[in-house]
């Protein structure tokens, strides 16, 4: 993931992470930040070219906000999101990776005005791309434009 504000993708990827944990093992939002501050943020992580590409980089504080805020506003959020997928598709239905994706997508969509709205997608279909091999990425990238549609007019 290039881009003029890596730390911001690594926060990015570290917010998926971190929704991702949390809904596995019902870990609480503050722990969750705080195990990324103490734990995560100073470890080297591969890249697409199996280079490490080290979490210190991160934005620490755009990534407590990302976590803080879909935590926050969540229910807005699923509901924005399950609007916009296919007829008879459930948000619980989706991939928990995905789903935290799409969550951390639509909340910096709809929170985050200061992202244009081509970065917070560009940003997590490459997240997308970065777990998933098949259609996820392209689904992703649906489901967020379709969101952007409804938050950003």
């Amino acid at each position: 993931m290039s881009g003029a504000k890596p730390s911001r993708s690594v926060a990015r990827l570290a917010a998926v992470q971190a929704l991702y944990q949390m809904e596995v093992s019902s870990t609480g939002v503050e722990n969750v930040i705080r195990e990324f501050s103490e734990h995560r943020f100073d470890r080297g992580i591969p890249n697409e070219a199996g280079e490490d590409m080290t979490l210190a980089a991160a934005d620490e504080t755009f990534f407590a906000d990302l976590v803080r805020g879909v935590v926050e506003h969540q229910k807005k959020i699923d509901q924005a999101v399950a609007k916009r997928l296919a007829q008879n598709w459930r948000l619980e239905r989706i991939d928990a990776t995905v789903r935290a994706i799409l969550r951390a997508g639509a909340y910096e969509l709809s929170h985050r005005p200061d992202v244009p709205t081509e970065v917070v997608i560009d940003e997590y279909v490459e997240l997308a791309k970065s777990f998933f091999e098949g259609p996820e990425p392209g689904f992703v990238n649906g489901a967020l434009d379709a969101v952007a549609q409804d938050v950003r007019r």
